[in-house]
């Protein structure tokens, strides 16, 4: 039997869907570079397998906008083509799930009336019934490190770690606890939370992952639900609000967003104090560690490209009528944008909206009264809601070059968690390989994963969900159109900004 997967809503705060399409002798349905071509070749998820999942207005339907800007369409005669730059009826599908068949969609043109398949190489759309040929599993391409909201309780997802449970009570998500991973293998999702256990059925969570762990995806209009292999769908329970199974039917509790993490990070003046709020309103470098108060988060403006740093309390860093840095207004007004200016030590300098720059005086206080960068306004970054990340660039994943091989490359579709540790000198970080222990080292100008003596690098932020790296010597790491991951030169307009 068949439903048809659609769900009202009048919730825009969610962001839109990256998928790949997997057919049932497990290749994806691939938009190639070149002549607009369509097939079902590719073997991996990387940038000619993701398409755009746009819902019509009246959450009935679908289009699938590929990696080039062009939609998926479908001729008088069944003929499969992506050549067209404005959606039509030609372009719009009806997403089927087959509840018998493990979640698997099958695709409805909606001017033909029959279903897209794939033939051998051939992508048609001639089926007046869905068989296994027009049967596809749904891999998620969105970045896997997500933020979880509920769409009935209106919170995030947070991990209790003493509880061994995840619950929806997080107003604003801060800190690690509310980042969690969705892993895609063989048509089916787990979820993971930071700490590298999964959720369980039941709602517990473990250190393997088993039948239980595993749930098929489907989307709802704009949401997405997660099912068990019993049938029943995952929901915050009870007045604790415990993410569990629970029915087997879809509410307004059964609905999830994803989100995307903001950086949440840590500033040390010079003087090694942390930047704290602390003691009030006042911006101080003062403190000794880093806790809630010591921990801000990095939002960007899409249009001026300035940045806004926020506070747990939803206050923002302001310039201040006697030149220090308050955080004492709740909106992004233009004098709590700042500029981020990289140096080449690594540390990172504040350009307020009045055109100087943000210092640290002797007694930790800050005031935005320098016209240049000297020692005073060198600032270092601790990012604190990632001790483990995943990267990508346009390419792919960054992940080893081959099974045995210990050397990384960047056009992967599988990726490999890297664990980041502090390192002991001022804004360098160590970046290990998750599984295996070992640390990344420069060898010959690429980057291999061998070393139990960590090698220091810089994470420089360039826009929320992207930042640069660097050496400890200068110079960016860059992706080559081979998939090789190099060692560039000093210039960060020449830096790939890799996605995290």
């Amino acid at each position: 039997m068949m439903n048809r997967n659609g769900h009202r809503t009048d919730d825009d705060q969610v962001l839109p869907w990256t998928i790949g399409l997997v057919n049932s002798q497990f290749r994806y349905l691939t938009a190639e570079n070149f002549g607009c071509k369509i097939n079902a070749n590719g073997i991996g998820l990387k940038k000619k397998q993701t398409w755009n999942l746009e819902w019509m207005e009246d959450g009935e339907a679908v289009s699938l906008r590929s990696h080039q800007g062009k939609y998926l369409a479908v001729d008088q005669f069944g003929n499969v083509t992506c050549e067209i730059e404005d959606k039509g009826a030609e372009a719009t599908f009806q997403i089927f799930v087959a509840d018998d068949r493990d979640g698997k969609w099958a695709l409805q043109s909606l001017v033909r009336g029959y279903f897209l398949g794939a033939s051998k190489d051939k992508v048609v759309c001639t089926a007046k019934i869905p068989g296994p040929a027009e049967l596809w599993d749904v891999h998620l391409a969105t970045r896997p490190q997500v933020l979880l909201r509920s769409f009935g309780r209106r919170r995030f997802a947070r991990l209790l770690s003493n509880m061994n449970e995840i619950r929806f009570d997080a107003n604003i998500p801060w800190g690690e606890d509310t980042l969690f991973t969705l892993i895609y293998d063989s048509g089916k999702y787990s979820l993971h939370t930071g700490d590298g256990r999964c959720l369980h059925a039941d709602g517990k969570l473990v250190d393997k992952v088993g039948q239980d762990c595993r749930f098929t995806l489907e989307f709802h209009n704009k949401y997405l639900a997660l099912k068990a292999a019993d049938g029943r769908y995952l929901a915050p329970v009870g007045s604790k609000a415990i993410l569990r199974t629970r029915t087997h039917s879809i509410s307004k509790d059964e609905l999830f967003t994803l989100e995307v993490s903001q950086p949440q990070v840590a500033f040390a003046g010079v003087s090694g104090k942390m930047v704290s709020v602390r003691q009030g309103v006042d911006v101080t470098a003062n403190q000794d560690e880093i806790c809630d108060h010591e921990t801000f988060q990095l939002e960007i403006d899409n249009s001026s490209k300035r940045w806004y740093v926020r506070t747990i309390e939803n206050r923002y860093w302001c310039l201040g009528s006697n030149g220090g840095i308050q955080a004492t207004d709740c909106n992004r007004i233009p004098s709590s944008s700042f500029d981020l200016v990289w140096n080449q030590n690594g540390s990172v300098s504040f350009l307020a909206y009045n055109g100087r720059f943000v210092a640290a005086k002797k007694n930790g206080q800050l005031f935005v009264n320098s016209d240049r960068v000297e020692k005073m306004e060198n600032f270092y970054l601790f990012l604190v809601n990632r001790s483990r990340i995943v990267i990508r660039c346009d390419q792919g994943f960054v992940g080893y070059k081959s099974a045995t091989s210990q050397k990384l490359e960047c056009n992967k579709s599988e990726y490999e968690t890297i664990v980041i540790e502090k390192g002991k000198e001022p804004g360098i970080y160590y970046l290990q390989d998750g599984k295996s222990k070992k640390y990344w080292r420069v060898f010959e100008d690429e980057i291999v994963v061998d070393s139990d003596v960590p090698q220091g690098f810089y994470l420089e932020i360039r826009e929320p969900s992207k930042l640069s790296l660097k050496t400890s010597s200068g110079n960016y790491l860059v992706a080559k159109k081979n998939g090789i991951l190099k060692v560039g030169d000093n210039n960060p307009e020449s830096a790939t900004l890799w996605e995290f």
